[in-house]
């Protein structure tokens, strides 16, 4: 991309946008084309299509999208598919619509089937039934995938796809009733701290598996397959390395300094038991991830204490 190429970053608030305008301005990317959500409803078609007609972006990052943990997906079903999908047609059509050179539509490794062999690879997708508890959400990204994959076998395209694993990071959602496990987790060892609480609860038996990659290296590792990536199947984006929630937990009590107990409610749901994303197809690229978590963890706690507390 030249550097004073139109670049539009769709979802520049949330956790994986304003990753990616970090790393674009830190790149010296200076033409990047923004819009809130309060100034575009990317779910209203008119009004995506004529952002596309007025400001003719030569580049796409598709990282809008309505997430959450277990507790949104589970109370939200029907907000999860609509809108995610409203939002991926919108702004692929207006794309092709309007002759963008190349778009990067963002997911997550959530939609691969819950049994999935481990670690995940791309091909598993569509082989298995999926997680329950993200079904819907899950379905809205294998459906912007397949959009991706269509348009560019229709119309020549040049749309491409990218499955983060666990995200986190600055930005990230620290909203009990819809954040993901890790920041959620972060957000109840520090108030339990602060308050002096005993113990913290954590959902679930601490048993199951997840692996977690920094926002940060998900913004580099999106403008590195922007740059050199022109397959048509989704990229896993991930660390390639896994621990339990039980880990992840005491863990994030070390960085936080709870001194407290760590109680597993089993009576709430686990997820899926394992999710591995298999990095061999974007290292065999020639990318890979630099923040480990440790540091990584410490580096968003900080950001909590600066922004949120």
């Amino acid at each position: 991309m030249d550097k004073d190429a139109k670049i539009y970053v769709a979802g520049h608030r949330g956790l994986v946008g304003s990753a990616l305008v970090r790393e674009l301005a830190r790149l010296g990317y200076g033409n990047l084309l923004l819009r809130e959500s309060r100034e575009l409803d990317l779910r209203n078609q008119a009004d995506t299509l004529a952002l596309f007609q007025a400001e003719r972006p030569e580049y796409v990052f598709l990282a809008a999208a309505k997430v959450g943990g277990i507790a949104a997906n589970n109370s939200f079903p029907a907000d999860f598919i609509y809108d995610n999908l409203m939002i991926q047609n919108n702004v692929i059509h207006s794309a092709y619509l309007n002759g963008v050179a190349k778009l990067l539509l963002l997911g997550s490794t959530c939609i691969y089937p819950r049994l999935a062999p481990q670690p995940i690879r791309e091909e598993a997708l569509l082989t298995g039934p999926l997680e329950p508890t993200n079904e819907p959400y899950a379905i809205a990204k294998i459906a912007g995938i397949k959009l991706c994959q269509s348009y560019n076998r229709q119309y020549g395209t040049r749309f491409i796809s990218a499955m983060p694993t666990n995200l986190y990071g600055p930005n990230d959602n620290f909203d009990l009733d819809s954040s993901h496990v890790l920041p959620a987790l972060m957000r109840k060892f520090h108030e339990a701290k602060v308050s002096g609480s005993p113990s913290v609860t954590v959902w679930g038996s601490g048993t199951p598996y997840r692996e977690f990659v920094h926002v940060d290296d998900v913004a580099r590792a999106s403008l590195f397959l922007m740059e050199r990536y022109e397959g048509w199947e989704p990229v896993n984006i991930g660390s390639g390395q896994e621990l339990t929630i039980r880990e992840l937990a005491e863990k994030i009590r070390e960085v936080v300094g709870f001194t407290g107990e760590i109680v597993f409610d089993s009576s709430k749901p686990d997820g899926t038991p394992r999710k591995l994303s298999d990095v061999s197809r974007i290292h065999q690229l020639g990318w890979r991830h630099g923040i480990e978590l440790m540091q990584g963890l410490r580096d968003t706690y900080a950001w909590y204490l600066a922004n949120l507390c």
